[in-house]
């Protein structure tokens, strides 16, 4: 016999220690995602281990495109079975914990990838990047779990800003102790993959110790594969019942392909286009940190009390603001110095847009996760969370291959257009999407089907 509507009890919230416990993953896993990908091993593959090939970087900067864009593409095609497999067997941690290592293990490795060593980079990169995305499918699927509906955009806020500061600690010791990604400055920054590892390794410790495994497996009978095909199959067929998650995911699969965009490129395109010193460099680590931190805790606050769907659309007009400030940067600067009489240089002005898209790197990624838990019965969180993974790392393999293409072709600074093109679309689908008829569909069919 089915639960009745009543039966279904709202989540209780989760204890302080769990939610900080849960939360600390997105901190030690900032340290890669910055270190790693946005900001240092990124300089350094394209400008040191590749180098400019007398093509303005150009082929650099497409390989690493290419890197990440079939990490990605791996997390597509595994993402929604893993998640199907984790809800079915109560498996989460299980899976968490062996792609945490994963990432630890190859970010560690990238230490031999020297000047010239292109190939191994590559691999290094495709492995590290697609246990770590994978990894972030896996712990926001534990978000539903935590608290209940009206909580969960304060909750997944409080993740993204710990993980900011996480962020911060990590730049903080890299630039005070590895330096810039020179070739001149290659065997100190060389470094960054170990130290990547380690502070991942042991910063996610207390994920481990403190976040709770709940539901129950379900008898055994059939292969991970076939449980996987069949929950998969079972879900597609179901969207239709979910009709405002499946809206949803279309709109985050263009705006994270321009966030991954941004991620990817946006202290490439400060190096190769604003032509930045490292103190400016340097600052601008610092400024993102702190203004993505911001935008993600008072975001995450906002949202629950306006609503996620308002808040997610508000922050990707934030994103088409920025894109169009990036663009125009050197032109305003020029602009502004010939008709003040200022001495200002583009560097400058670009530290004043770094604060724009901090926030809304933050309070998007915030408020889209969120939204998903709203709209995820729990008995299938992880498994709706591997869609929306799939939809977010579907989204990183469009926008990269697309931008590495494009600027291949017309350049970098012409080509971040882009970004802002996919935020509109983004904007215009979101616009079908209805919150509360979303979370309605969730609650009934956990009436049907129970928690």
């Amino acid at each position: 016999m089915s639960p009745t509507p009543a039966a279904v009890a709202a989540t209780p919230r989760a204890s302080r220690k769990e939610i900080l416990g849960w939360a600390m993953f997105d901190f030690a896993g900032q340290a890669y995602t910055l270190l790693i990908i946005t900001v240092v091993f990124g300089e350094l593959f394209t400008t040191v281990i590749v180098g400019d090939r007398g093509d303005g970087y150009r082929l650099a900067n497409f390989l690493w495109s290419l890197a990440l864009a079939l990490s990605y593409l791996l997390v597509v095609l595994t993402g929604p079975l893993c998640g199907a497999v984790m809800d079915y067997q109560a498996a989460k941690k299980r899976f968490l914990f062996a792609s945490y290592l994963a990432t630890v293990a190859a970010s560690a490795m990238l230490y031999f990838v020297v000047p010239g060593a292109v190939l191994l980079g590559v691999v290094l990169i495709v492995i590290a990047n697609y246990a770590f995305s994978m990894g972030e499918s896996f712990i926001a699927a534990f978000l539903p779990d935590l608290g209940p509906p009206e909580e969960l955009g304060r909750i997944s806020g409080f993740g993204w800003a710990l993980g900011y500061v996480g962020g911060l600690l990590a730049a903080g010791f890299s630039l005070a102790v590895l330096g810039e990604a020179t070739a001149e400055n290659f065997e100190r920054v060389r470094w960054v993959g170990p130290f990547a590892a380690g502070f991942f390794l042991i910063a996610a410790v207390p994920t481990f110790l403190w976040v709770k495994e709940r539901g129950t497996p379900q008898p055994p009978g059939q292969s991970y594969r076939e449980i996987a095909v069949a929950r998969v199959a079972t879900t597609l067929h179901e969207l239709r019942r979910f009709r405002d998650l499946g809206i949803f995911l279309v709109s985050l699969l263009f705006s994270m392909a321009g966030v991954y965009i941004v991620i990817a490129f946006a202290f490439i395109y400060g190096a190769q286009v604003i032509g930045w010193d490292e103190a400016i460099r340097n600052l601008m680590f610092i400024i993102v940190q702190i203004t993505a931190a911001v935008g993600a805790l008072g975001f995450g606050v906002i949202q629950d009390r306006i609503g996620t769907r308002i808040t997610y659309l508000f922050t990707l007009a934030l994103w088409v603001a920025a894109i169009l400030a990036i663009w125009a940067t050197p032109e305003v600067t020029a602009f502004l110095n010939g008709r003040f009489g200022l001495a200002w240089e583009a560097q400058h002005l670009f530290l004043v847009v770094g604060c724009l898209a901090g926030l809304s790197l933050g309070s998007s990624q915030s408020a889209s996760r969120a939204l998903v838990g709203l709209f995820s019965p729990s008995r299938k969180a992880a498994e709706f969370f591997g869609f929306w993974g799939l939809a977010n790392k579907l989204a990183g393999v469009i926008g990269i291959i697309g931008l590495g293409l494009l600027q291949s072709l017309v350049g970098l600074k012409a080509s971040i257009l882009l970004c802002a093109a996919l935020f509109l679309v983004a904007i215009l689908v979101c616009l079908f999407v209805n919150q509360a008829r979303g979370q309605q569909a969730a609650r009934d069919w956990e009436a049907r089907n129970g928690r």
